[in-house]
């Protein structure tokens, strides 16, 4: 096939243990999955349907290694949000909680990052939140580990340190709303395809990090990742 420009590049992340990358084809972002966040945003926890948010694909960086993200322009306040990634292997629509699991290839360690002024100020105003959450080199993911390899994730420590120092800590036992229960509540209103990427929510303690700043998160049974925040 001919275009008329050269495309973009397809955005991928390794796998631990084979060669071969995985294609990120959509970013999928569940918002207030943890009660604890809900609350230090402002919001009551209930058990209300989730809701989601995207990020273009070319939010993901490959954090299999140590990598560097710049800062991004236009904000004072760029937060991290530690989350369990879920890396779809199968496509479906409507599918139930039951079979959800079936439809997942992997789970890898991710951070939602975040111009929170810009998306508060957003949120306030009644717009929508692109310009906070869905920019490019925002969602940095660690290596995926293949269901097949490691089973499936539902409980776990989930933690975020800057500089050494302790941020964000919980378990994956706290979501609000399972993987299972995600994967099915978007099925109903979004064909999902391989290559999709589900992040699931985070939990309390966001904060700010500014340029200089070394973050590592983890995620029990999962590659760890190390990401530092460049001018």
């Amino acid at each position: 096939m001919n275009y008329v420009i050269e495309p973009a590049p397809i955005p991928t992340l390794a796998v631990a243990g084979i060669s071969e990358r995985f294609p990120v084809n959509r970013i999928f972002c569940v918002g207030r999955n943890y009660a604890a966040h809900a609350r230090e945003m402002g919001k009551d926890p209930e058990r209300d349907p989730p809701f989601f948010f995207m990020k273009p694909a070319n939010a993901a960086v490959d954090a299999s290694m140590p990598v560097s993200i710049p800062y991004p322009p236009k904000t004072k306040n760029f937060h991290h949000e530690i989350e369990l990634v879920v890396a779809i292997g199968k496509g479906g629509r409507d599918i139930a909680v039951a079979d959800a699991l079936d439809h997942v290839y992997g789970y890898g360690v991710g951070l939602d990052m975040t111009r929170r002024d810009l998306q508060l100020d957003a949120r306030d105003k009644g717009r929508p939140w692109e310009f906070g959450k869905s920019f490019s080199l925002s969602a940095p993911v660690g290596a995926l580990s293949r269901v097949a390899d490691s089973g499936h994730v539902a409980e776990g420590a989930i933690s975020v340190t800057v500089n050494g120092g302790a941020r964000q800590t919980s378990d994956i036992s706290k979501l609000i709303w399972s993987v299972s229960e995600c994967i099915a509540y978007l099925s109903e209103y979004e064909m999902l395809e391989p290559g999709d990427i589900i992040m699931t929510g985070t939990p309390e303690g966001v904060n700010a990090v500014v340029a200089g700043d070394v973050m590592q998160g983890d995620i029990a049974g999962l590659a760890s990742i190390t990401v530092k925040v460049e001018a």
